[in-house]
């Protein structure tokens, strides 16, 4: 019988990383002060990334191993698919990252070998004073004058940028230049794809002392969105714990702020819970530990309809990512 999933991390460790993850999420970290990426929830196995079961009867069960053999009852209405769709992650911007940007699915089905765009969106769990997002192109900018600017060094006089504060969630469509500026603790959710064009790295070098490689032609080929990008407006549902940020083809993105009992699922598909603030507990029969600040749930589809219960005297706050 299959059971809430609760994932082990897998971390990603680059030049802009830091230690939020230990700092503000509350993880065990081992040294190191450049831990950039954590994935709560990947299944892309040709690339030897795969979430693995942390807690529980399936204990190092493999989330592709799920997907391909019990498909029908993870995923309900889903199934069958060959792979988990998504990906959610942590990534903690100590410094700012690339300016890039992700084809679309038509242009990454083209590659060799194939993959799926990268529509993702972002939500501002901690932000320092004076951080920016960068998203969107200027007003006016097109092709032509994102690759003069790029060619001349000055790519970021074309940019579109603001300062988030915390709670700010930012909705990238495949096709839209972007970056996260330092100073920026993000959660993220996104297609599962790995198709990423540089168009810009603040002309800095990388670990090895040259300069990081550029994806300039393809990069600029591949914009598809024009004009700024900035937080979205939340929008109310029929549940008045839960505000809908983001509606897409690829995943529904909620903010949930329960004062009590939360329910969630029973509608034939499953669900992912990440919650950010308070303890919450799943159901006695579950056996699992309390989720905590930073941690992450994974609700089949089979097991119906779950309570999460806010322990007392915390505060909750969880987002919560659907399939469409």
């Amino acid at each position: 019988m299959i059971h809430p999933l609760i994932f082990a991390p897998i971390y990603r460790r680059y030049i802009w990383g830091g230690r939020r993850f230990a700092t503000t999420l509350g993880r065990d970290l081992p040294p190191g002060d450049d831990y950039a990426e954590s994935w709560e929830l990947v299944d892309r196995p040709e690339s030897g990334d795969e979430s693995l079961v942390a807690e529980g009867p399936l204990r190092g069960t493999s989330l592709n191993r799920l997907v391909r053999e019990q498909g029908g009852e993870l995923l309900g209405r889903h199934a069958p698919l060959p792979a988990f769709p998504l990906l959610f992650k942590f990534l903690d911007a100590c410094r700012d990252l690339s300016i890039q940007v992700h084809p679309d699915d038509a242009r990454a089905g083209q590659l060799v070998p194939p993959d799926r765009g990268k529509t993702e969106a972002w939500y501002v769990v901690d932000a320092e004073p004076g951080s920016r997002i960068y998203a969107g192109l200027a007003d006016g900018v097109g092709r032509d004058g994102l690759a003069a600017a790029i060619r001349a060094g000055r790519c970021e006089d074309v940019l579109h940028w603001f300062t988030p504060r915390p709670g700010d969630c930012v909705f990238i469509p495949a096709g839209t230049v972007h970056a996260i500026g330092a100073g920026l603790l993000v959660a993220e959710i996104q297609q599962s794809s790995d198709v990423t064009y540089r168009l810009f790295d603040w002309n800095r070098t990388g670990p090895d002392g040259r300069p990081r490689p550029l994806h300039i032609e393809a990069g600029v080929e591949a914009v598809t969105r024009f004009g700024p990008v900035g937080p979205v407006d939340p929008t109310a549902t029929a549940d008045p714990a839960v505000m809908r940020l983001v509606t897409s083809d690829y995943f529904l993105l909620d903010e949930v702020r329960p004062d009590g009992p939360w329910t969630v699922g029973g509608d034939d598909g499953c669900h992912l819970v990440a919650v950010l603030d308070g303890v919450f507990r799943t159901a006695d029969s579950w056996s699992l530990p309390p989720l905590r600040s930073g941690q992450t749930l994974l609700l089949p589809a089979a097991i119906g309809r779950q309570t999460l219960r806010l322990a007392e005297g915390t505060g909750g706050r969880l987002l919560h990512v659907a399939l469409p």
